[in-house]
């Protein structure tokens, strides 16, 4: 007969790769998509014994091992939603049906054909940066690697799928990929693919995209400070809850966000909280509140980080508003900032009282421009690490700064008024105590020293009821 004959020798103690069931699965796995057959002999069986007679061996059948086709070679309009279904099942050993998927060919100078698929469940290791991920890698249709990381960024690591591509030799290893050219050309490309099918389900599928967001969207938002050359193409994809928004869930987009603006509003707001109860009601809302301006809640302990390689969008820049003095831009009128003006003038005896009661907790004390009915609040410097990325340093063993907040005080609430009669100076000194732990806790902050706070705290009310 024609062809080439190849003779495989076998080292003593491999007969394994010999064995008829051995030698399929190999071929199954490596070249189930070659587009030519690949026939083996089935294993001859035994005869019927006749009486006397020894066994017979039966004529070997021929048998086709692999598929002999490509799922993804195949044309779109050819494959139903149930096979597209089938074969993500089949590569990601998962039970359950994809979100959505992307199924694309591209010829010229990369010539390459991919299926994406989006999950509808995390996996358990999701956040477990070090764990397997990636892409089915295969070179004119011949399985060359599971697992292929290097085809999409970190933050897109629960993406599925295979990638074929001819622009990479067949013993391409993992070494050689990190060297090659044509694998940064085709991670590009890729993760464009994967954000434009993002936000396609974003902008058609809303609810489909909620679902998606709820199991990844935290893994999502490690991109803007991974990816910068994606960087509006990802922020277009984040959500987020706000104070308009119905219910705790997170459904804003930035995009959402700057189309109700309003007029003379310059920057994008949003407040950081270990919840959404703490966000919610923060002290630092009740000024946009009273003037009905939109502020984002962002409750994850990722989002600070986030927000750290944030500047802008689309021009229009980011401004947390328990950080910095708040300067509400045109939104504030002249007769607003001509009644701060007066009324931190006549509070500098105060001010000056609670700068020196408070000296060891705080760094500043200023009338506030952020509260209508709490007291007081806790405010950042500009640049000072929040609750948040504190919490994270901690528990990754690192040094945190020594910082103090700044203390504003709203000089029209009965509280503060009644703090500035007390003629006594260490009933004074408890009662601003009082009032700075209460407002550590309405940021969501640990008091150092919670049984003094109560001590205090118990004092006055026996007080109130003599």
């Amino acid at each position: 007969s024609r062809g080439t004959k190849i003779v495989l020798h076998l080292k003593e103690g491999e007969e394994e790769f010999a064995n008829g069931a051995r030698l399929r699965n190999l071929v199954r796995k490596y070249s189930d998509h070659i587009a030519l057959p690949v026939v083996m002999q089935k294993e001859a069986p035994l005869g019927e014994e006749q009486d006397g007679e020894e066994k017979t061996v039966a004529e070997p059948e021929d048998e086709t091992v692999n598929s002999a086709t490509a799922l993804w070679t195949r044309n779109k309009a050819d494959v139903t939603d149930e096979e597209y279904a089938e074969f993500y099942k089949h590569i990601s050993h998962d039970y359950n049906t994809p979100l959505t998927w992307a199924h694309n060919r591209v010829e010229g100078n990369l010539e390459y054909t991919s299926l994406l698929y989006v999950p509808e469940h995390a996996p358990y290791d999701l956040w477990n940066r070090e764990a397997p991920r990636g892409l089915k890698l295969y070179v004119q249709r011949v399985f060359i690697m599971d697992q292929a990381d290097q085809f999409l960024p970190l933050y897109l690591r629960f993406i599925k799928g295979v990638v074929d591509t001819n622009n990479l030799s067949l013993n391409v290893s993992r070494e050689i990929l990190q060297k090659d050219p044509n694998v940064d050309k085709l991670r590009t490309a890729l993760t464009k693919r994967v954000l434009d099918m993002l936000a396609k389900m974003g902008k058609n599928e809303p609810e489909k995209y909620a679902e998606f967001w709820s199991q990844f969207g935290g893994v999502l938002k490690e991109g803007p400070a991974e990816d910068y050359t994606n960087r509006e193409k990802i922020l277009k994809l984040l959500r987020f809850a706000s104070t308009q928004s119905e219910g705790k869930e997170p459904t804003v987009s930035l995009e959402d966000y700057v189309g109700r603006m309003q007029e003379g509003q310059k920057k994008i707001y949003y407040v950081t909280a270990e919840n959404y109860n703490t966000a919610k009601n923060s002290p630092h809302l009740e000024i946009f509140r009273k003037k009905g301006i939109e502020v984002l809640l962002l409750t994850e302990r990722i989002d600070e980080w986030m927000m750290s390689h944030i500047f802008d969008f689309e021009g229009t820049s980011f401004q947390d508003v328990a950080k910095g003095e708040l300067e509400l831009d045109d939104a504030t009128s002249e007769e607003d900032k001509k009644a701060q003006e007066e009324a931190a003038k006549k509070s500098e005896g105060l001010i000056e009282r609670l700068k020196e009661r408070l000296t060891e907790k705080v760094s500043d004390v200023r009338v506030t421009t952020r509260l209508t009915e709490s007291p007081a609040c806790l405010v950042l410097n500009a640049y000072d690490m929040g609750a948040q990325m504190r919490q994270i340093m901690q528990a990754a063993g690192q040094e945190l700064p020594d910082t103090k907040p700044v203390f504003e005080i709203n000089v029209e609430h009965p509280l503060i008024q009644k703090l500035d009669q007390e003629v006594d100076e260490d009933r004074f000194g408890e009662l601003a105590l009082v009032i700075f732990d209460q407002a550590d806790l309405a940021a969501g902050g640990q008091l150092d020293d919670p049984a003094s706070y109560v001590a205090r705290l118990n004092k006055l009310l026996l007080e109130l009821s003599q």
